[in-house]
């Protein structure tokens, strides 16, 4: 079944029951804090929840961002999204193998910000999805962590940003990805559940051609100390004044 559901501010995402969005995807598009104005480009992007979540308030918006996919399925289903949120021309929609982009597809140098929420187990590790789609979303089927790392610096200005979300087991391969890429970790942070229970996925922050210096946020927690909905998780979601349920 494929049909749009509303993300505000006239932005609408159609999903189907092989590509859809988790919390993960509303984590990264915050973290990212897409500027005015810039060019961007979000990888693996699925049905595209990342990219329209920027376009929630067209103000604060990128100027136009590319919308890298690889499934034919999950890419017609943003260019659908996209058209019927009026964002033609700026998100722009590419089914391709990211390790196959091109100049024309891309050029060098063009972007201020690179978004991947990847694949998260690594080739040969756990017990791989019997599907097609959720095994080249989940799984590094297709693209590895280095693979991103490549294509995002090949498209990042120096200065510009990548920031990906892994889990956090992986993140000694970040790191090295992005190091042997000439991206510098330079901002981190890890998302919990509650304050007494371990991390289950970590945000972070590249610079292409930045020096070596971490900052560590502050953790994101999910939960209140009620068991609701943490205020910044509301915040993140736009749920502003709801409650629970």
């Amino acid at each position: 079944m494929e049909g749009p559901e509303s993300l505000g501010g006239g932005v609408k995402i159609y999903v189907s029951r092989a590509h859809r969005f988790g919390t993960d995807g509303f984590l990264l598009s915050d973290f990212c804090a897409a500027g005015k104005g810039e060019v961007a480009a979000d990888l693996c992007s699925g049905c595209g929840i990342v990219a329209l979540l920027w376009y929630r308030r067209r103000e604060r918006a990128p100027a136009r961002c590319h919308c890298v996919e690889v499934q034919p399925e999950a890419a017609a289903l943003l260019e659908r999204s996209a058209g019927e949120s009026g964002l033609q021309g700026e998100i722009l929609p590419l089914c391709r193998d990211l390790r196959a982009l091109t100049r024309e597809d891309i050029p060098s140098a063009s972007c201020d910000l690179v978004s991947c929420n990847p694949p998260y187990k690594a080739a040969g590790r756990g017990i791989e999805s019997a599907r097609e789609h959720a095994l080249k979303a989940r799984h590094e089927a297709l693209c590895t962590l280095t693979d991103v790392c490549t294509c995002a610096a090949r498209i990042l200005k120096v200065g510009g940003r990548l920031c990906l979300c892994q889990r956090p087991e992986r993140l000694p391969e970040v790191f090295a990805a992005m190091q042997e890429a000439g991206i510098e970790p330079k901002r981190m942070r890890l998302v919990q559940k509650r304050g007494n229970t371990p991390p289950w996925l970590v945000l972070i922050e590249g610079r292409r051609g930045g020096r070596p210096f971490l900052k560590v946020e502050a953790p994101l927690l999910i939960q209140d100390g009620q068991g609701g909905f943490s205020a910044e998780l509301r915040q993140i979601y736009g749920w502003e004044g709801k409650i629970d349920g």
